[in-house]
């Protein structure tokens, strides 16, 4: 494939245009891609709610998001490009006896992701089923996606040529199918529960309240950048078992509004025009190995 100059204009040409209709420059302004602010309200969006103090570590759910993902780990340790669900043991001290306890790590699916805020040209996306999805023909592979997740989930491809942004996509596709993510639907002690959103929360309070001595009066994910569609009970302190707990009530792309306003538009606009010269040499790339 030849990349005619004309060619490469006409995608440099889309993003500036981007940039005159919402110039990051000026102040109070937002980039034309933003992430779906509405889901916060919004009664149809799933989640899944995982009760740390019913988990036994069996990692079915990591099994079940391979199979279903087609990802080729050969490690349930930590998140990477090939590893979207891990289960943590994390030792705790429960009244001066030492226990374990196993901790899922995903993509949290915020309310008002980050992650999408910061890209500037909408890989990543909000949907109103409540999964963060990623487009990898759209991403120029800038990776600001992976700086502003404060949970560090989003992963890239760093042995691949033509390299993509990896993370839990909450099966998006099983979701709007009207069926269960593939982790919630094979774990065997129900410590995971899927469905709406807002009824999760009540039964999540539902469960703190009528066990007082059992759990920490917190669910985490409820507040946390605005809310989170997976969210957590247990009954040790969230710190305790590695969450991050400085990050916040606010959602983060809020931040990357006021960021992205004091950054000039010549400065957005280079890498938005580098960013479609990499398209372009990714698409030819491609084109030749097929």
């Amino acid at each position: 494939m030849t990349i005619s100059r004309r060619k490469f204009l006409q995608v440099a040409g889309i993003t500036t245009a981007t940039l005159a209709l919402n110039p990051v420059g000026k102040a109070g302004a937002q980039p034309a891609v933003v992430s779906d602010r509405g889901a916060a309200g919004n009664p149809e969006v799933k989640g899944m709610l995982i009760d740390i103090t019913k988990c036994i570590g069996c990692g079915i759910c990591s099994t079940a998001c391979q199979e279903q993902n087609g990802l080729h780990s050969t490690q349930n340790e930590k998140l990477d490009d090939e590893t979207w669900t891990v289960l943590k043991s994390v030792e705790v001290d429960i009244e001066g006896k030492k226990e374990n306890r196993f901790v899922r790590h995903q993509c949290f699916h915020c309310l008002d992701p980050a992650c999408a805020s910061a890209c500037l040209v909408g890989a990543l996306e909000k949907t109103p089923e409540g999964a963060v999805i990623y487009d990898g023909d759209k991403c120029m592979g800038c990776r600001y996606c992976m700086i502003a997740c404060p949970f560090g989930i989003p992963k890239y491809q760093w042995e691949s040529p033509f390299p993509l942004v990896r993370k839990c996509i909450f099966c998006h596709e099983r979701l709007k199918a009207g069926e269960a993510p593939a982790c919630a639907s094979v774990c065997p002690t129900q410590a995971t529960l899927f469905g709406s959103r807002e009824e999760l929360v009540e039964e999540a309070i539902a469960r703190i309240q009528s066990n007082p001595e059992k759990y920490v009066p917190h669910v985490y994910g409820l507040e946390e950048v605005g809310g989170t569609s997976i969210m957590y009970l247990s009954d040790v302190p969230f710190e305790d078992l590695g969450f991050p707990t400085d990050v916040g009530t606010r959602p983060l792309s809020e931040y990357t509004w006021m960021a992205l306003s004091k950054v000039p538009a010549v400065v957005v606009g280079g890498a938005l025009v580098l960013g479609a010269a990499y398209k372009l040499s990714k698409d030819r790339g491609e084109e030749n190995e097929a």
